[in-house]
């Protein structure tokens, strides 16, 4: 390496000289020296550090005499110390402004210095530069910089020896004393310069603390681009200098010259495993360095760099900006972007044909997808975008134009940890929206129903342009509510909002018949100008006579409300009006078009629905009218129409009762049902919680019956799953005081009282503290006597494993199920089953308890479809076609993604779900409560009767009820059409029984029920089906002379003192005749559940709880423990609506 030339080799006017071996050696020698005698000393003065540390420890009795004085000037030392330390810290960390100008010059010069090394590298190896050449003196200063970095770098390290072996330590050691050396000898070589380059490896920091980076991607491409550049210059300049210098022992003579560039082109052909062959080394050292050297380089060369040109791919590919075609529609799809969430989208955002889909979807995602996620955008490549960025980020808005997109939708994510955090960051992201363009159109998922209440305070929110909330917890809690409420209500709810892409092979017929229901969807359409003047009921019979379409819902202007609301099943008074929007259950947009095109001209001798098509006599009356797909609100003026009799009826109730009149409803408010202020909910003085509180011992005396029992597992620390959501609709004023069902919780206490605050003012709840997984607390709600069993899903964190979130729902169910109960008792389920275990004896010698459970996960539907004791299932492992989902025993919120992009096509589908399993509460009646709350409105009568008189949703017998009066009843057709004429009972759907015994004789004990979605007209009935309808208010569904007992009987109760009103104007006889018939048990005024008044206790009579159907009837009762006196004497506490809203943990 190190050769022997004269001067004369070198023309001395060049400013070169020639190295000797002696100036090599020294060059190469000592900083060689330095390291090594360096870390020799440091390594000693650590161990005779330790060893006086041990001794002065085995000493200590002897040194306390004289260590007084050497103690207070060691801590004084120390103290200095400490300060000098903490301040070179923190320069060298970079915390200050001067810090992280220090790292920056140091890292400038450390280039600055490689960058000589290059200028200098231009030479040959085996000369040395002279003075004259004017990098020397630039080096000589940048090093002694570097020197002065050093020991700060020194001063400040806890641990000496350790600092003394890193890197850049020894890049300095190495390269900064030849520096010094050359000043002295007056001439500088190459030498192991080279190893500045190493210095690369900073690069990352540098960038970061110039705010050059800031994504992890980034920074992720910086520290693989400064290792791969590090190590290629490192490992060239070592080639460079031992191929030009030979090898030692041979003198050089088998040096070669090569430049560095060709040193580099050597290393980048070895790294990449090429090899050309043009260039190769040929000393020992070059070759035993380029051997080693290919093994870490295939490392190298195989992972980072693909890995860098994928970083620089997809920050190219995912951070640019969206390009907005003029005439093209497009949405933003930001929050929880997985592989689940976006599969669950596009099935149900992309449902139409690839003809008609006319929306582009561009998702902000904050992280880059993952292979398998990119493979999906590929696939949807046609309608899909994906943008990295993050809708918390003006910038990241801009570039996705969200000011130009039609809609921004954000996702929540059901399996997290915490939802209240979800939900706070996907509020955040909607503030960020409205304040960048207030404008634009949201619509946001909620995982809890009280974070509801922050989204209608944003200032730009709106209702009216579209803005829309999806709540889980609130739909969730609410299905399963109405599955408790009607059994398999929950099932036929839900499909009619799932879509099923999936080709399904039924293998039994009672499959056959679940999947073609299945079909059906709820949808849309303005009805004909034709229909105008028409009441429901003749417009329902016409739609499913004519047009096979099942008509069950309209938007209808209300004079109470003063807005647009959905009416299901209105009365034969309510009258449509022109361009009427209608609701259809029906299989595609195509058939209820019909409904669209009818002309009673052109039409009315039309017996096949299929001719149903446009006609020319009202073409342009038509194409003034609405369409299928509503995207936008309509406004409040377009809705405001001239106003139906009905309407005005109502109206009219309010304003023009007499003095006396109003008196009648004042008296008889001691013996009628209390409301809440909207008139919508059952409502009661808030109780303490400790009256409510069951023991096991008191079995007997409680005696419930007919009962509702919810299973419910948390504890002190779980996230609230809002249990009011659950109790409203099962508290709904459509219902009687008399229908209303006992709700026992079964569940820890310490959860339970939290959720306590927000449940206390509604009647006749219990709570038994215990768990479902013990057989001896269920035996104590008499659970053998329950309507319903329904098993609410954890409300715990989610385990590491999506698998165990339901682990104990399924545990509960598997210990529910596992309990069998004689049918001799009283079957709870209703006349309905009573009349099918009483006329099949030999089947009806046990049964199981009726059981709802919810899944989070639906994958795990499996665990459950072991507990159902059917054959013969639905092949896979999804939970919507599975048997315990057709039967109505299992629920899983999943399907509500799809309801994402159903607000953006039509949000009224939404709307109409809202009403039906919240109990009939929905944005508009919300955003109306506040109105009246803001200006003190006292709506009176007519939003206590307006709340009351809607539909109910119901389970009828086709032998026990009014059903059993319409002749014929053969077919579904006929029994729509009987029901719906003589009584105004809208048939929707069937429940019907699996014949089990033929396939699965073990089991032939149990009987099991199906659901079947909207049958076909002639669709043949059975002696044992039951039927799905929509009951008004005031219809009483079970006859008279009928010796069951309903759980759910529907009655009319008149006043009993008719001598109470007697000076009542003719014109008024018949509104208050009508307010005796319809609504005896409504107060003469609301008493308000949001925003309650406080009531002397003198005021009117405390009211008592029933436990049982034996004493149901009764308007007086008392609670657990409790006299009556002991009630009215004690003053309680009403819930606010701050406190509805304010709970997150």
């Amino acid at each position: 390496m190190f050769l022997i030339k004269t001067k004369d080799d070198l023309e001395e006017g060049t400013g070169k000289l020639s190295c000797t071996t002696e100036i090599q050696a020294v060059f190469i020698l000592s900083p060689t020296v330095i390291f090594f005698c360096g870390f020799l000393i440091l390594f000693i003065s650590r161990f005779i550090r330790r060893s006086f540390n041990k001794w002065k420890k085995s000493k200590g009795i002897f040194l306390e005499f004289n260590s007084g004085n050497m103690r207070r000037k060691q801590s004084r030392s120390l103290t200095f110390q400490g300060h000098f330390r903490d301040r070179i810290e923190m320069l060298l960390s970079a915390q200050t402004f001067v810090g992280q100008v220090l790292v920056i010059l140091v890292f400038v010069l450390s280039i600055g210095s490689l960058i000589i090394y290059f200028i200098n590298s231009t030479d040959p190896v085996r000369s040395c530069s002279s003075y004259h050449d004017r990098t020397i003196p630039i080096d000589l200063t940048f090093n002694a910089f570097l020197s002065f970095y050093f020991g700060l770098r020194f001063l400040a390290a806890d641990d000496k020896l350790k600092f003394w072996l890193e890197m850049n330590s020894i890049v300095d050691i190495f390269t900064i004393p030849p520096t010094f050396i050359s000043y002295y000898l007056k001439s500088n070589w190459l030498g192991l310069r080279f190893l500045r380059a190493l210095r690369l490896l900073e690069l990352p920091q540098i960038l970061q603390i110039l705010q050059a980076i800031s994504t992890s991607n980034s920074v992720k491409f910086c520290k693989l681009l400064s290792i791969v550049l590090s190590t290629w210059f490192t490992a060239a300049g070592f080639i460079h200098l031992v191929e030009n210098s030979g090898d030692p022992w041979l003198k050089g003579r088998n040096s070669q010259n090569i430049s560095f560039f060709e040193s580099i082109y050597l290393i980048m052909a070895t790294m990449s495993t090429v090899g050309f062959g043009d260039v190769v080394p040929k000393t020992s050292l070059g070759r035993i360095f380029i051997t080693v050297f290919t093994f870490g380089s295939l490392v190298l060369f195989a992972n980072y760099v693909p890995e860098m040109v994928e970083l620089l791919a997809n920050e190219r590919k995912y951070t640019s900006s969206y390009e907005v075609v003029k005439g093209k529609k497009f949405i933003v799809v930001c929050g929880n972007i997985t592989v689940d969430s976006v599969m669950a989208f596009l099935r149900n955002f992309l449902r139409h044909k690839a003809g008609e889909i006319n929306t582009e979807i561009v998702f902000l995602g904050e992280v880059l997808p993952s292979l398998e996620l990119e493979t999906i955008f590929k696939c949807h490549m046609a309608y899909t975008t994906f943008i990295s960025g993050s809708a918390l980020k003006w910038e990241d808005l801009r570039r996705v134009a969200v000011d130009s997109a039609e809609a921004c939708l954000i996702i929540a994510n059901p399996l997290c940890s915490d939802s209240h955090a979800e939900d706070s960051s996907n509020i955040m992201r909607v503030l960020s929206i409205k304040n960048y363009y207030p404008n634009t159109r949201v619509i946001i998922q909620i995982l809890q129903s009280h974070n509801k209440a922050f989204l209608p305070k944003i200032p730009s929110w709106n209702w009216n342009t579209g803005d829309n909330i999806i709540c889980f917890g609130e739909l969730t809690l609410g299905f399963i509510a109405q599955g408790c409420l009607v059994p398999g209500l929950c099932t036929f709810l839900t499909s009619l909002f799932v879509e099923q892409n999936k080709k399904i092979c039924p293998h039994e017929p009672w499959q056959q018949l679940f999947c073609n229901g299945l079909k059906n969807k709820i949808l849309t359409q303005r009805l004909s100008n034709d229909f105008a003047g028409m009441s429901f009921p003749d417009a329902c019979q016409l739609c499913f006579t004519k047009m096979h379409l099942l008509l069950i819902a309209i938007q209808h202007k209300s004079a109470f409300y003063g807005y647009c609301r959905l009416m299901l099943n209105p009365p034969a008074q309510v009258k449509l009006h022109k361009n009427t929007l209608g609701f259809f259950i029906a299989e595609s947009a195509k058939h209820v078009k019909r409904a669209f095109f009818y002309c009673a001209i052109c039409h009315s001798d039309v017996q096949t629905p299929e001719l149903i098509e446009k006609c020319e006599c009202k073409g342009k009356a038509r194409r003034a009218t609405g369409t299928t797909v509503v995207v936008m609100r309509d406004s409040q003026e377009e809705c405001c129409r001239p106003q139906d009799p009905y309407s005005e009826a109502h109206m009219s109730f309010s304003s023009d009762l007499s003095v006396i009149t109003k008196n009648f409803f004042c008296e008889t408010e001691e013996e009628i049902d209390r409301l809440d202020s909207s008139g919508m909910f059952h409502w009661c003085r808030a109780t303490p919680l400790n009256k409510m509180i069951l023991k096991r011992t008191d079995k007997a005396k409680y005696e419930f019956r007919n009962h509702i029992v919810a299973c419910v597992f948390g504890d002190a620390h779980s996230t609230l799953m809002g249990l009011r959501n659950f109790v409203m609709p099962l508290r709904a004023s459509n219902y009687t005081r008399q229908e209303l069902k006992d709700i026992v919780f079964v569940g820890s206490l310490d959860y339970l009282q939290r959720e306590w605050r927000f449940i206390r003012n509604f009647p006749q709840i219990y709570i038994l503290p215990g768990s479902a997984l013990y057989s001896v607390d269920l035996h104590a709600v008499n659970i053998e006597e329950c309507s319903m069993c329904a098993v609410l899903s954890s409300s715990c964190k989610s385990p590491s494993s999506p698998t165990l979130v339901d682990t104990e729902p399924i545990m509960a169910t598997l210990n529910i199920g596992h309990l069998r109960i004689s049918c001799s008792a009283q079957t709870p389920s209703g006349p309905q089953f009573a009349q099918y275990f009483s006329s099949n004896p030999r089947k009806s010698k046990c049964r199981r308890i009726p059981i709802l459970t919810e899944l989070k996960n639906p994958s795990n539907i499996h665990f459950i479809e072991q507990l159902s004791g059917m054959e013969g299932n639905f092949s896979g492992t999804n939970l919507h076609l599975s048997t315990a989902f057709a039967t109505g025993t299992v629920f899983s919120g999943s399907f509500l993604d799809s309801l994402l992009a159903t607000a953006f096509y039509n949000y009224h589908v939404v709307e109409l779900l809202q009403m039906l399993v919240t109990g009939g509460m929905n944005f508009q009646l919300e955003q109306h409560l506040d109105k009246e709350k803001l200006f003190e409105l006292n709506t009176g009568y007519s939003t206590i009767l307006s709340g009351k008189m809607r539909c109910k949703l119901g389970l009828l017998s086709l032998n026990q009820t009014i059903l059993s009066d319409i002749e014929p009843r053969r077919t579904f057709g006929q029994i729509f059409c009987g029901s719906l004429n003589n009584f105004g009972v809208l048939c929707l759907g069937l429940y019907r029984m699996i014949d089990k015994e033929a396939r699965n004789p073990e089991h032939k004990r149990e009987v099991c029920w199906f659901v079947i979605t909207r049958p076909e007209n002639e669709f043949s009935l059975l002696p044992s089906d039951l039927v799905f309808c929509a009951i008004p208010f005031s219809t009483s569904c079970y006859k008279k002379d009928s010796k069951a007992s309903p759980p759910c009987e529907i009655i009319n109760i008149k006043p009993q003192k008719e001598e109470t009103v007697q000076d009542v104007s003719p014109d008024q006889t018949l509104l208050v005749d009508h307010a005796r018939d319809s609504v005896s048990q409504l107060p003469c005024r609301p008493v308000p559940l949001l925003e309650p008044k406080p009531i002397p206790s003198a005021d009117c009579k405390q009211s008592k709880l029933t436990l049982g159907s034996k004493r149901s009837s009764h308007h007086y009762c008392t609670y657990p423990g409790e006299t009556m006196e002991e009630n009215g004497k004690e003053s309680m506490e009403e819930t606010t609506v701050e406190d509805a809203y304010d709970f997150h943990h």
